[in-house]
């Protein structure tokens, strides 16, 4: 049986996913595993899709769902 994975969306910030997930380029390829992080949802990141925090010095705000 495969580990549940999560996906919460935080309030002022960004989208924490728990859990093991492929990220797959455009055509489907496996780029890379990666084991719980953030990705950016206010568009400030220099690490993009990834979120470093910059969404907190960007004045982002945004319900959580």
């Amino acid at each position: 049986m495969s580990e549940k994975v999560t996906m919460r969306v935080k309030e002022n910030g960004s989208i924490r996913i728990t859990g093991t997930v492929d990220i797959v380029d455009a055509d489907g390829n496996v780029i890379e595993s990666k084991t719980d992080f953030s990705l950016c949802r206010c568009g400030h990141s220099k690490d993009k899709p990834w979120c470093d925090g910059t969404h907190k010095t960007a004045g982002f705000e945004a319900p959580a769902i």
